[in-house]
């Protein structure tokens, strides 16, 4: 029921913001999944939240859009987030990452753009691979690890990466490559 909850959550954000004219992509947990699943669906973890990438300039056509399907706008210690207007609970979020701004002010490098998506299908955007991996590199968390980890897995990541990546970003990949034995 709670996976089914969160499926519905996406949904409802992604037609609320498709259908205003609002850019958005899926980062995070979320996105992770998609990317896997195009893959070795099999090899999909779930996650209990949804991450989206906006423009800040768009949070006004944002929250309308949020609004017209049951979701609040909220901000938490500095974390914006559409809560569920039933159950205001922030574990249940979709959280917002702001395009093209840092998440940390001690991060290397911004997010990406909301420009850096494709649309996986009818209107689910989701951000490309390489600011994917960019994303889940600066964070570095234990989850974000493990996302690395599923991602390598299914072969969307190996050493081709790191061309594009900066030396301390590649010093964080590396590892989990050969670890992997790729």
């Amino acid at each position: 029921m709670a996976l089914e909850d969160v499926d519905l959550r996406l949904q409802r954000i992604c037609r609320a913001l498709e259908k205003a004219g609002v850019p958005f992509a899926l980062v995070g947990g979320q996105a992770v999944a998609i990317w896997v699943a195009q893959r070795e669906p099999a090899a999909v973890r779930t996650t209990k939240d949804v991450d989206i990438l906006l423009n800040r300039e768009d949070l006004p056509k944002a929250k309308a859009a949020a609004h017209s399907v049951e979701l609040d706008f909220f901000e938490v210690l500095g974390v914006g987030m559409f809560l569920e207007r039933n159950d205001p609970n922030p574990r249940k979020a979709v959280h917002i990452v702001w395009s093209g701004e840092k998440v940390r002010p001690e991060y290397e490098l911004p997010s990406p753009r909301v420009e850096e998506r494709i649309e996986i299908s009818p209107g689910i955007f989701v951000v490309d691979l390489p600011g994917l991996v960019r994303m889940k590199l600066l964070s570095y968390r234990d989850q974000d690890r493990v996302h690395l980890r599923d991602m390598i897995e299914v072969g969307l990541i190996d050493r081709g990466f790191f061309e594009s990546l900066s030396p301390s970003l590649v010093a964080r990949l590396e590892p989990l490559l050969t670890e992997a034995g790729r």
